[in-house]
């Protein structure tokens, strides 16, 4: 994995993070943006503070990407929020928040990395989904609807940019003892993972091993897939 680059959006704390300590331990190049300045410095890893769905930002980053590594192997959207309120309780503002994030942020990270891939016929896209989508959890009716959303435009972008040697994939992880469960009701949270088969938490590393599958050069001919961890279906 020297000299590859990676681009991991939302590395300033939980999964992104860990994914960015990760990945540079595995010596690829890695590229990080969140809204705000992380709190860890590695010696193969650049920081971006950016808003996912503001396109000019996000063009910018990506010229200064090209002009710096002159190419990007690997993208993984994990930037991502949630709402967990019942509908009747969910500001209009935040339905926009959740889904400029979600989708709007993806779709931009998704066009702009095909636009350097294609030039060395080679990319390995990663998105993320949610098992709140199959389980239709009562709560997250618009963070589910937003992954669906992803999991839909990961499925069309595998047929779109096959052509130019770039996988598309995404992964579903369970609930992980992040920031953004940690307000939920250790009750609601009991019920959730008794729903999966495996019916634990997920972790960083379940996470990474299905990432660390998606983007090997062998697994060149598997796009357009989805994995729900947990034995969620």
């Amino acid at each position: 994995m020297d000299n590859q680059v990676m681009l991991i959006t939302g590395t300033r704390k939980g999964i992104g993070k860990y994914l960015a300590h990760y990945y540079e331990g595995m010596g690829f190049q890695v590229v990080g943006v969140s809204r705000g300045e992380p709190d860890f410095d590695l010696e193969n890893y650049r920081h971006f503070c950016a808003d996912v769905s503001d396109e000019n930002t996000v063009r910018r980053l990506f010229t200064d990407i090209r002009k710096t590594h002159g190419r990007l192997d690997v993208l993984i959207n994990n930037a991502g929020i949630a709402s967990m309120n019942h509908i009747l309780l969910t500001p209009l503002q935040t339905v926009h928040n959740i889904m400029n994030t979600n989708v709007v942020g993806t779709f931009l990270f998704c066009r702009e990395a095909a636009k350097l891939m294609r030039k060395n016929q080679y990319g390995r896209i990663v998105n993320f989904s949610t098992v709140a989508t199959p389980l239709k959890l009562e709560g997250e009716a618009v963070y589910a609807a937003s992954k669906a959303a992803v999991l839909s435009l990961t499925e069309i972008l595998s047929r779109e940019l096959a052509q130019f040697g770039i996988t598309v994939n995404a992964v579903g992880p369970t609930p992980v003892e992040t920031d953004l469960i940690r307000s939920v009701p250790r009750e609601k949270m009991d019920r959730l993972l008794a729903q999966q088969a495996i019916p634990r938490f997920g972790t960083f590393e379940d996470i990474a091993n299905v990432i660390d599958f998606f983007i090997r050069k062998e697994s060149e001919f598997v796009t357009g897939q989805n994995i729900y961890l947990g034995g969620v279906s």
